[in-house]
């Protein structure tokens, strides 16, 4: 009887450890984005940015697309803030300066003045998708059609990785730069080399956010979000929208609030959850 009660008390830890995380659903916008790819959140100014793609064609370079603007409360501001994009996708932020992944260039805008005030010239992009910065200003963008992970300084662009499989979400976080690529979560290490953390994540891994010490969410465009604790190198489905067919693109998080946002994509709203 002992050993039996020691095997329910091991197998209920298991349990609780595997089950510890969870999404609960607090609020959604109507439909009123065009194709929402990206969200990302503002701390400084306390918004959310939404990239819209518009038309058919993800890839489409014909000048549909644009930036929606709405509060954290789910409120929408303007769902096309911003005009004149092609296909815009993952964003950035630096020092007031929103840097947005468009097709073969990153757009740079100003936040206080809302309006596209450059662009930085990507060589040999096709398919630019995911933006992360560094503290010193440096950009790491996917390009997910090229195979590539490039790397912008002082506005020059050069590639940082190739010969990937299909690179999407990047995150420099706390001096370690991730790159998401074909289902697996990877560490970029100083050689350039890559540590898979994780792998076996289905639908084509998209966004990634870390959500404090070693425990990150990463989203899948095919609608499942999962839970990544870097350091077990375990993963856990948190929400499963492919039965729906609810897509779940590049999310974005605010860490003050534990808020997970998610940008669906051909349903045309932002879904906001608390991380549990």
């Amino acid at each position: 009887m002992k050993h039996f009660f020691i095997i329910l008390c091991l197998a209920a830890g298991f349990t609780a450890t595997a089950q510890k995380h969870e999404l609960v659903k607090r609020w959604e916008t109507d439909s009123v984005f065009k194709v929402p790819e990206s969200v990302l959140y503002d701390p400084d100014h306390q918004v959310l940015y939404v990239s819209n793609i518009e038309g058919t064609d993800p890839w489409g370079k014909d000048g549909l697309g644009s930036i929606g603007k709405m509060g954290v409360d789910g409120k929408v501001i303007n769902a096309e803030w911003i005009t004149g994009f092609n296909a815009p996708k993952g964003m950035g932020l630096y020092h007031h300066t929103l840097f947005v992944a468009d097709m073969d260039k990153v757009v740079v805008v100003d936040l206080h003045q809302g309006r596209i005030i450059s662009t930085i010239e990507v060589p040999g992009a096709v398919g630019l998708n995911d933006i992360s910065i560094n503290g010193s200003g440096v950009i790491y963008v996917s390009d997910s059609k090229a195979k590539k992970l490039y790397r912008i300084q002082n506005g020059i662009a050069a590639v940082h990785l190739e010969n990937l499989k299909g690179p999407n979400g990047v995150l420099f976080h706390k001096d370690v730069l991730y790159v998401l690529d074909a289902g697996g979560l990877y560490k970029v290490n100083a050689d350039k080399s890559l540590t898979m953390i994780v792998d076996g994540m289905e639908g084509g891994t998209d966004g990634i956010e870390n959500i404090g010490g070693d425990d990150f969410i990463v989203s899948t465009w095919g609608g499942v979000v999962y839970h990544v604790n870097a350091a077990e190198g375990s993963k856990q489905i948190l929400l499963d929208g492919r039965a729906a067919k609810i897509n779940s693109a590049d999310i974005g998080y605010n860490p003050a609030t534990k808020t997970l946002y998610v940008p669906t994509f051909w349903k045309n709203t932002v879904v906001a959850y608390e991380v549990k």
